[in-house]
């Protein structure tokens, strides 16, 4: 019975202590608890605009409905290096790779760890490759990727609207 006493003294004691310090430095807990304490990478969000879109008196444009579509990722892509097609569509990558794909779910939501870079952001849609975002220098959906840094992003599709 002693030992029984002692044991659990013992134990009761320990976690005790290891409580104490966890509430002395709550930092310690944050960071092995937290989900993205050392995320690198890409992360947003994907939403589909259809119809009028055109603002007007009395009427809002809408947000977009959150969609479930694979994302491709790949080294920054220029505007000379595709063949571009309609609407925002991309015919052809030549043999350019994605670097990694993944898809959205039903929120739209998506997330993917990358290396430090920039990199291209681009939609599968029924009808090809889509992506309606470039920079002055004609770089298509580029996103650049810090050291231990999460970047976010909002996809909007929008072959479907009129602005």
């Amino acid at each position: 019975m002693t030992s029984l006493y002692s044991f659990l003294t013992n134990s009761a004691l320990i976690l005790f202590i290891g409580l104490t310090l966890l509430a002395a430095n709550p930092t310690v807990a944050q960071k092995k608890w937290s989900k993205h304490s050392a995320f690198q990478g890409i992360c947003g969000i994907v939403l589909i605009k259809k119809g009028n879109q055109m603002p007007g008196p009395g009427k809002s444009t809408s947000p977009g409905t959150p969609v479930e579509r694979e994302v491709l990722i790949f080294p920054l892509i220029n505007m000379n290096q595709v063949k571009m097609g309609d609407n925002g569509f991309i015919d052809s990558v030549g043999n350019i790779k994605p670097v990694k794909t993944v898809r959205s779910d039903k929120l739209g939501k998506f997330c993917v760890s990358l290396p430090v870079g920039h990199y291209s952001v681009v939609i599968r849609e029924p009808k090809g490759l889509y992506a309606n975002l470039s920079d002055a220098h004609n770089n298509i959906f580029p996103v650049n990727v810090r050291k231990q840094k999460r970047t976010d992003v909002k996809v909007d599709i929008t072959h479907q609207a009129v602005f």
